[in-house]
């Protein structure tokens, strides 16, 4: 097996160490040994080495562009296996109800994304549909513990999300899975308030200040405005699959031995959940 990825970041970097093959990858700036993205004789080369290819990279703009992926090396795939991390933000907001493979995937407020989605099942990939990812140093016990958190007293919101480590596994057990799509995400969506503040008492902090969503920032804001249920049994049947975090609890439980409170000043700028 020789793997290659397009954009090494959080969550490919973790699939790479799941992985633990013979690994060429691309970054924007080749940093850490990877291929420069625009470097185009360096990534037909390994392309023509790979036997699986995934890819990790975002449309630059969501209103209008093709997959950048696609649109500059996608005529060089062959027969390698295809893997694309795509969003549950592809299935709009819901009001709260749950939402499967099976539903539209094209009603989120990401155009660029929904377009992505599809042109990537079109070519038989493996398309995993993630929620917000957390993990080691970059979870919602980062936040609250630099002070960094808000919540916002909004009831009835809930999300689902996903512990990288089991975003990880199951794009591995993808490998031996047919071509569609998978849902990767918890069996337990929730408020975002009732997570921030499991994590202050883990921390033995007190909870997040409430601000209203008006005072968040935009991505913030974004995020928010939807609110819906991701239902994971697909991924469970097919691909064998089960979450080793099953719910926030739980992941947050086995970060918590490795956070402690950082002074303000030091808050870092990462986020504490990853977009998709």
């Amino acid at each position: 097996m020789r793997l290659f990825v397009f954009g090494l970041g959080y969550a490919a970097r973790a699939i790479a160490d799941a992985v633990g093959a013979p690994l060429l990858a691309t970054t924007r700036d080749g940093r850490d040994g990877t291929i420069r993205f625009d470097d185009a004789d360096a990534v037909r080369a390994g392309l023509a080495a790979a036997t699986h290819v995934l890819a990790s990279v975002p449309p630059e703009h969501d209103g209008a562009g093709d997959d950048p992926v696609l649109a500059r090396y996608g005529a060089l795939f062959g027969r390698q296996w295809l893997g694309y991390l795509s969003s549950t933000g592809v299935y709009g907001d819901t009001a709260g109800a749950w939402v499967d493979e099976s539903a539209p995937a094209d009603r989120g407020r990401r155009a660029g994304r929904n377009r992505a989605d599809a042109a990537w099942l079109a070519l038989g990939a493996r398309v995993f549909r993630l929620p917000g990812i957390y993990g080691p140093g970059r979870s919602p016990l980062d936040r609250v513990a630099a002070g960094a958190a808000r919540r916002t007293g909004v009831a009835g919101q809930v999300f689902s999300r996903i512990h990288v480590a089991d975003l990880a596994r199951g794009v591995v057990a993808g490998f031996d899975a047919p071509a569609g799509a998978y849902n990767l995400a918890d069996d337990v969506p929730a408020p975002q308030d009732a997570v921030l503040e499991h994590a202050a008492r883990l921390l033995g902090l007190p909870a997040p200040p409430v601000v209203p969503v008006e005072a968040l920032s935009p991505a913030a804001r974004a995020f928010h405005a939807e609110n819906r249920r991701v239902a994971n049994a697909k991924a469970k049947r097919v691909l064998g699959w089960h979450p080793l975090y099953p719910d926030y609890r739980a992941g947050l439980r086995a970060l918590s031995a490795t956070t402690s409170p950082t002074p303000a000043s030091a808050a870092p700028a990462a986020a504490s959940v990853v977009q998709r």
